[in-house]
C-alpha cells in the first residue's frame, strides 16, 4: 500500500468508533504549531448562519482534551463528504499527528468493561493563542 492510500484510511483500531481524534502532538512527542491550527483545520468546512455568525460543522470540531488541542472528526463525514474526510486524515498523516478513537455513540456506556469518559472541552469561540 502507498503512503497516500495509508494516509486515507484510518489508522487500525479506529475504523469502528463513532469518532477519530486528531491530538495537536506530534508521533516525535512535540507540540503541534500553531497554536491556532485547530480552528484553522475547522475553519475550512466551517459555514455562515444567517445571524452571520461562524459556525463549525458537526462533523468536525476543535477541543481541549487533558490539556491538548484536537480536532475530533465525526465518523460520519466518511460517507457524506469523502474528499474532506480523505482530506483529514491525510493532513493528520502528512503532519504526523497523533490520533485516537474517540466517543463511540453506538456503544453503551452502561455495559461491562465500558469505562465512563469526560466529553472533551470545547475551546473557546473568542480564543486568541
Amino acid at each position: 500500500m502507498d503512503s497516500h492510500a495509508r494516509a486515507s484510511a484510518p489508522p487500525e483500531g479506529l475504523d469502528s468508533r463513532g469518532e477519530i481524534v486528531i491530538q495537536g502532538m506530534t508521533s516525535a512527542g512535540r507540540k503541534f504549531r500553531p497554536s491556532d491550527w485547530a480552528e484553522r483545520l475547522c475553519g475550512m468546512m466551517s459555514v455562515f448562519g444567517e445571524d452571520r455568525h461562524l459556525s463549525y460543522s458537526p462533523y468536525l470540531k476543535p477541543v481541549v482534551a487533558g490539556g491538548l488541542t484536537c480536532v475530533v472528526v465525526d465518523r460520519r463525514l466518511e460517507q457524506l463528504d469523502p474528499a474532506a474526510f480523505k482530506f483529514l486524515l491525510g493532513f493528520a498523516h502528512d503532519n504526523e499527528l497523533c490520533m485516537r478513537p474517540g466517543r463511540d455513540p453506538k456503544s453503551d456506556a452502561t455495559s461491562s468493561g465500558a469505562q465512563e469518559r469526560r466529553a472533551p472541552e470545547p475551546l473557546p469561540e473568542n480564543s486568541s493563542s
